[in-house]
């Protein structure tokens, strides 16, 4: 058998449980893994135990035709160089897998995908990704029962687990922080409230909030995320009169977020200038001051927006900034996972359904804690990344196209394979 030469572009949070899938799959199979980063130390490390596996640095922008390497490119670098890397992955007629939402400039590459018999699969981690495998086998599941499903909620978070919960928040950073701070900001939310579309503006997307009852974890709460619109065909449920797809947070998170979001802590479109001036506290007096969180009168949200020390003394580190990079600073800070410290990602779906004019709800819930070789979010991103990938080289996979995972056969054999690895939802 042909060895297989996979290129996976970068070596950050949510690679770790990527790599050693492909690692461990390649015992098994004539692989060889080449993890490409800026930072060679960190993919070093990450690999340094690895047989199958080397790190190094691939400048495909400064030498594309490196990518002519490879069978298939998996891509974790940031949603808005994905373009660049479909383009050139299609330049030379390579197939790309992503955890990244899909887009309208990416099914502008459908044609030619299919033209050059390549694959680009997108949305194949976590949020989005495992959302849709999971929902859509459980709506398969509904509609074999000849039910009509009326009501679809899906509700997914990165938290941090109850035994390393201890700041006010209930909140580390396990993935991206700058995706963190920036969350909601990518344009309009929509989605279907009781036969009504509905449209959020970010800086009120932390303000509407519903509440989530999980078993062992308490009252949860979730807003809204994205387009949920565009889902609900994807989904195949013409007759849902209420369709929404949104982010968790511990209980009284988004109240104190939405005070942060409306002072203007979170804007990322302009640039302070001369902070070497500046402390934390002349910084936040820009936007507002003590007396204002007072002001407030909401206990919940005082106490979170203290434990961030706004107002300290503390120089800044930058010469100039924005004020969402400031604040990702703080929380970088703040929200830090210590060493022992373990993260959770809880998913949760309901859904209403008829039978024979009879409702019944159905509620399923996935929890996942990290441990000491992955973090909860790297496993749930990483493992449907490598499993897509494996399902492609060995030839599970035969399309050509710009795809999602909306596929019964694949996302079974998604299903049974994240189920050994422990990922599995459960009825509620």
């Amino acid at each position: 058998m042909e060895k297989k030469k996979i290129l996976v572009l970068g070596a950050g949070r949510s690679a770790t449980a990527l790599l050693q899938y492909l690692e461990e799959t390649s015992t098994k199979l004539p692989w060889f893994i080449t993890v490409s980063d800026k930072n060679l130390d960190m993919a070093r490390q990450k690999i340094q135990k690895f047989n199958h596996t080397e790190a190094v640095f691939v400048d495909f922008q400064a030498e594309p035709h490196l990518l002519a390497n490879y069978d298939v490119v998996i891509s974790l670098l940031p949603p808005a160089m994905h373009l660049q890397v479909a383009q050139l992955c299609l330049q030379y007629g390579k197939s790309l897998i992503t955890a990244s939402y899909n887009n309208t400039q990416m099914n502008c590459l459908d044609a030619e995908a299919k033209r050059k018999n390549c694959l680009i699969m997108m949305e194949c981690g976590l949020d989005p990704g495992l959302d849709h495998i999971t929902a859509l086998n459980a709506i398969e599941n509904i509609k074999s029962k000849n039910g009509k499903i009326i009501s679809f909620k899906s509700y997914c978070g990165g938290l941090v687990a109850p035994e390393s919960d201890n700041n006010a928040w209930g909140y580390k950073i396990s993935w991206n922080p700058r995706n963190v701070v920036l969350a909601g900001q990518g344009g309009i939310t929509s989605f279907l409230n009781n036969g009504t579309i509905r449209y959020l503006p970010y800086h009120k997307l932390f303000d509407k909030t519903t509440e989530i009852q999980i078993p062992q974890l308490g009252l949860l709460e979730g807003y809204a995320n994205r387009d949920s619109l565009s889902y609900k065909d994807i989904y195949q449920l013409p007759d849902c009169h209420t369709f929404v797809r949104g982010t968790l947070r511990k209980k009284h998170f988004c109240k104190a977020w939405n005070f942060l979001v409306y002072h203007g802590l979170t804007d990322d479109s302009y640039y302070i200038e001369n902070l070497q001036k500046y402390s934390l506290k002349s910084f936040t007096e820009l936007f507002f001051d003590k007396q204002t969180v007072q002001n407030t009168n909401n206990i919940e949200v005082i106490k979170r927006i203290e434990e961030l020390d706004l107002f300290s003394t503390e120089k800044l580190p930058y010469e100039k900034a924005t004020p969402a990079m400031i604040l990702q600073y703080i929380i970088e800070k703040k929200w830090i996972m210590q060493p022992t410290d373990l993260d959770m990602i809880v998913m949760y779906h309901e859904m209403e359904y008829e039978i024979d004019n009879i409702k019944k709800t159905e509620k399923l819930v996935l929890t996942k804690n990290g441990d000491a070789q992955n973090t909860a979010m790297a496993s749930t991103v990483g493992l449907p990344l490598g499993i897509v990938t494996k399902l492609f080289l060995t030839n599970k996979i035969q399309k050509s196209g710009v795809h999602i995972p909306i596929y019964s056969d694949l996302n079974k054999e998604i299903l049974i394979e994240l189920k050994k690895n422990k990922i599995e939802m459960i009825n509620l």
